[in-house]
């Protein structure tokens, strides 16, 4: 029997194709839903999956501020940013983020399930996250994809 690995030009082909899914966020826990997003940003899905390859597939989610967080995260789960200088620390919780901007709280979710690796920032570039239900994907006819 013998080992097959994918090559770099074969990622992408009829043999090897990137799929779009659609990923409804309405409703689904921020956490839950991360590491199911990330399972499919690596291409962990796949049968053919290699640690050293990026063969993961491009996921669109939507209705991004509809998210469910679960216990009291809203007003006790704090974010952190630096921006340089000196006294520059930025902290802010769940509830703030999700008001002035929903796609940074799915964002920031899935890079936190992701593996710490070279292939992590390709990875993410393939996430689209969108509040509402309206994205500019539908020319490639992505998949809907739903989770129990």
């Amino acid at each position: 029997m013998k080992t097959t690995f994918v090559r770099k030009e074969d990622i992408g082909s009829s043999d090897y194709p990137r799929e779009w899914w659609v990923v409804d966020a309405e409703g689904q826990t921020l956490g839950r839903l991360a590491t199911q997003i990330a399972t499919l940003l690596r291409g962990k899905h796949k049968p053919y999956f290699a640690y050293h390859t990026d063969l993961g597939d491009f996921v669109v989610v939507i209705n991004a501020e509809k998210i469910k967080v679960t216990g009291q995260k809203e007003k006790q789960k704090m974010y952190h940013h630096h921006t340089g200088y000196p006294g520059g620390l930025k902290t802010f919780h769940l509830g703030h983020l999700r008001r002035k901007k929903p796609e940074a709280l799915i964002q920031k979710a899935v890079k936190g399930m992701m593996a710490k690796n070279a292939l992590n920032r390709r990875y993410l570039r393939r996430l689209k996250v969108y509040h509402g239900m309206e994205h500019p994907h539908a020319a490639q006819q992505p998949q809907t994809l739903s989770f129990h």
